[in-house]
């Protein structure tokens, strides 16, 4: 199988979503089937239904988190330098309206381009890789083709 890229933060993040599910989640809803099942008739037992449903979703997470972090390579961003690679936070700027912006390239289970996490499968981040300060990107974008100029690379 191929191991799965990401930062120690995204890794927590997995690991502590984990724990919950199986600490906190899974118990409570076990204790809902129980008492759904103490109401009588399951066929007609929405409660019993609905705790089952939910059950049956937190399993599908646990074994999905369970299967990511067993695959999971961490990757330190402090111990990379030179040009964009996994890890990188880069500060762009749009070469059309002079707007910049700031991401870190991250794996794709903790990618969130709200919070500036790009996934490093994105057409911006592909075309990113190898990069230096200064080089021009062209990408290509459902709204259509961008310019961005690389201003700045760290490993944070």
């Amino acid at each position: 199988m191929e191991k799965i890229p990401m930062t120690r933060g995204g890794y927590d993040a997995l690991d502590e979503e984990l724990k919950l599910l199986k600490s906190v989640e899974r118990p409570a809803v076990i204790r809902a089937i129980a008492e759904a099942r103490e109401h009588g008739d399951l066929s007609e037992n929405a409660e019993y239904h609905s705790a089952r449903e939910k059950q049956s979703f937190i399993e599908g997470r646990i074994k999905e988190l369970e299967g990511i972090l067993s695959l999971a390579e961490v990757i330190d961003p402090t111990k990379l330098s030179g040009s964009i690679k996994f890890g990188a936070t880069v500060v762009l700027v749009d070469e059309d309206t002079d707007e910049e912006k700031k991401y870190q390239i991250v794996g794709e289970t903790e990618a969130d381009i709200e919070r500036g996490l790009l996934n490093i499968r994105s057409p911006l981040a592909r075309a990113l890789i190898g990069k230096e300060e200064g080089d021009s990107v062209e990408v290509k974008t459902p709204g259509g083709d961008r310019s961005y100029e690389v201003l700045s690379i760290r490993y944070i």
